[in-house]
């Protein structure tokens, strides 16, 4: 019995402090947002794995497989994405410790002269004495209403979604690589035909001088023909400082100084873009890496609902002490100077003048705040699917149609040079159809770079291949 009462005396304590806590009440004080799921936005939910991890081996292109490893190596951008991330995790880590006891060392001595009017008595009121204390203290709190526990989920959940934010990065820069290296590829494409232009003008002044030799032109189709030189070099000269700038910006991308693209010449003519699936299945807009940070914040903010509530109940801890204490080094270490102590301390809230509850709302209104700001990460990643696919079935569809129109206006060049030469149509109709061939094949160029264009956005906002590990449900 002698054991038995204690024990139901601190029973009896701890149930008093647990009724009390009514005094301090987070009563009315709930979340506002819900998420939104994909599946509600008329997407399909069958099941496709694409694009893949490392899309851009579609391409089948060593160089620009070379370009992104390099840029995923060494961009300044992924170091700060990853020193964001181990910030997160060691918060994670000292929200964790707070779960285990804790124990603390303290060592000191100090000299000291004790007041002869104070609570020491004599013989040591009034004189120097040494004081010196070594001790083991020791301390638990017991997590019995799971604020600690809900304290480390949301610091995991951060730093899921700081994780999930680095992998981001990762998809944004390696196709900011791509688009960059196909951009180039365009230019590039974009100049030859200039040059084959400014070779074919070349050609036909030389013609225009010979007819008018002949007598059959006059100085004025010379001068035209003259004049239509300059125009092309000009053309040239602003797609070599395109090309240049092209390649500054891919060279900044992998990491590197500007000149180590200076000799990089990509082609559009061997790109075979991946086909599409049939169906973009809700799963593939969930697994974007933006998605998914927007996700664990929810969760993060979710569990930090949990901690502030928890808040409101009493915290109960255990402390323990061992060491020796002394007056005086002689006795410092001696058996007599050893102390013990075991006790429990329970903090309870009864009335803090709102303090909790509008801790409370604060939480609830970011819990609110992470919800809204995925369901606008969805919605934002649904509609840039819908128009990248919309885009893309558009860009085939206007490729096809110049792919006519460029036979027809070459089939015509080739006819009004032939009637030039013959003395049987004007140097006008030449230099028309030679214009209009010159635009319908820049317009191919730029619609193939498009096309390309389109599908590397499209696999961006499918979420670029990412995969985690695990997903938490935004709820």
């Amino acid at each position: 019995m002698a054991l038995r009462k204690p024990l139901r005396t601190r029973l009896a304590v701890l149930a008093a402090a647990v009724a009390l806590t009514g005094c301090a009440s987070f009563a009315g004080i709930e979340p506002a947002s819900r998420p939104l799921a994909p599946a509600a936005l008329g997407t399909a939910s069958d099941p496709v794995d694409w694009p893949a991890a490392a899309w851009w081996q579609g391409f089948a292109d060593p160089v620009l497989d070379g370009l992104i490893a390099q840029a995923l190596a060494g961009n300044p951008s992924l170091a700060l994405a990853e020193s964001r991330l181990a910030k997160a995790r060691a918060l994670a880590g000292v929200a964790e410790s707070a779960l285990g006891p804790q124990l603390n060392a303290d060592i000191d001595s100090t000299r000291r002269r004790f007041s002869e009017h104070a609570d020491v008595p004599p013989p040591l009121a009034g004189s120097m004495q040494t004081i010196s204390h070594a001790r083991l203290n020791g301390s638990w709190e017991l997590d019995f209403f799971g604020r600690n526990r809900a304290a480390l989920d949301a610091a995991l959940g951060s730093a899921r979604a700081a994780e999930a934010d680095a992998q981001a990065a990762r998809v944004l820069l390696a196709s900011d690589v791509a688009r960059a290296y196909f951009r180039l590829a365009a230019l590039l494409e974009q100049r030859g035909v200039a040059r084959a232009t400014l070779t074919q003008r070349r050609a036909i002044l030389q013609l225009v001088d010979s007819r008018v030799q002949a007598g059959l032109d006059s100085n004025v189709e010379v001068r035209q023909a003259e004049g239509a030189l300059p125009e092309i070099r000009r053309d040239l000269e602003a797609l070599d400082e395109q090309i240049g700038l092209a390649r500054h910006a891919l060279a900044a991308l992998a990491g590197q100084g500007p000149e180590a693209a200076a000799e990089l010449a990509p082609t559009l003519a061997t790109v075979r873009p991946q086909a599409l699936p049939a169906t973009l299945p809700a799963d593939l807009v969930g697994r974007r890496a933006d998605l998914a940070a927007a996700r664990w914040r929810v969760e993060a903010a979710t569990r930090g609902i949990d901690a502030a509530k928890a808040a409101f109940y009493p915290n109960i801890n255990l402390v323990a002490l061992a060491g020796f204490s002394s007056i005086g080094l002689g006795n410092w270490l001696k058996s007599g100077s050893r102390e013990l102590g075991l006790g429990a301390a329970v903090h309870l809230p009864i009335f803090d003048a709102g303090r909790l509850r509008a801790g409370l709302r604060g939480t609830t209104a970011d819990a609110d705040a992470a919800v809204d700001s995925y369901n606008a990460t969805l919605l934002q990643a649904v509609r840039e699917v819908a128009d990248q696919i919309t885009s893309q079935q558009a860009v085939e569809r206007q490729a096809r149609e110049q792919q006519a129109a460029l036979a027809a206006a070459e089939s015509a060049l080739d006819l009004a040079l032939q009637r030039y030469r013959a003395g049987i149509g004007g140097y006008l109709t030449v230099l028309s159809a030679e214009t209009n061939v010159l635009t319908q094949r820049r317009t191919a160029i730029d619609l193939k770079a498009r096309g390309i264009d389109t599908r590397l956005q499209l696999i961006r906002a499918l979420g670029g291949g990412y995969t985690a590990d695990s997903t938490p449900a935004a709820a």
